[in-house]
């Protein structure tokens, strides 16, 4: 169809029908999924730091070990890591959300603010991160308007103490744990 929508079957009734979902609606739908907020970074081609804020985020497989994010087509700090063919995943903590905040801008001081090292694979860990998961990328796939990125997991580290940094409805936020 001209408008890139297909049509759907009902399955009970037989007839065709076209979804119409608004982008507004779609965004207010998902919000209300609770999840973590990692860093995607990595040392560009010139040897700085290169990275994005991103929600979307899961493991894949255990054997062999993979992850997967999502990024926006439209990522110039994408565009920079791609290029490397590696990047790392810190899992932010509570405390970083300024972090978060400072690595959603677009611009190209934002790491300025942000205390980070390089690893050993030419990655970028967010000091302070719950986590950190060094990839070479595997494979890229284009969905809508994103990339699925799967990353092979070269090596990962985690810290013992502390409680991840949550998006819930368009907020941060914390959760309890019990044990």
């Amino acid at each position: 169809m001209p408008d890139g929508k297909e049509k759907a079957l009902n399955q009970f009734t037989g007839l065709e029908f076209e979804p119409e979902i608004s982008q507004d609606d779609f965004r207010t739908t998902m919000s209300r999924f609770a999840s973590g907020l990692t860093v995607v970074a990595a040392l560009d081609e010139a040897g700085l730091p290169a990275g994005l804020t991103c929600q979307s985020f899961a493991s894949l497989s255990l054997d062999p070990p993979l992850i997967l994010v999502c990024v926006g087509r439209g990522s110039s700090s994408w565009a920079r890591i791609e290029g490397t063919g590696r990047f790392g995943v810190s899992i932010l903590a509570e405390q970083q959300r300024d972090v978060c905040v400072s690595l959603a801008r677009r611009a190209e001081d934002k790491f300025d603010s942000v205390p980070w090292r390089p690893s050993p694979y030419g990655t970028v860990h967010i000091e302070g991160a719950l986590a950190t998961i060094d990839c070479r990328i595997g494979t890229v796939h284009e969905a809508g308007d994103h990339l699925v990125v799967i990353g092979d997991v070269l090596d990962l580290a985690v810290r013992d103490e502390g409680t991840p940094l949550l998006y819930f409805r368009g907020r941060y936020g914390k959760a309890t744990f019990r044990s």
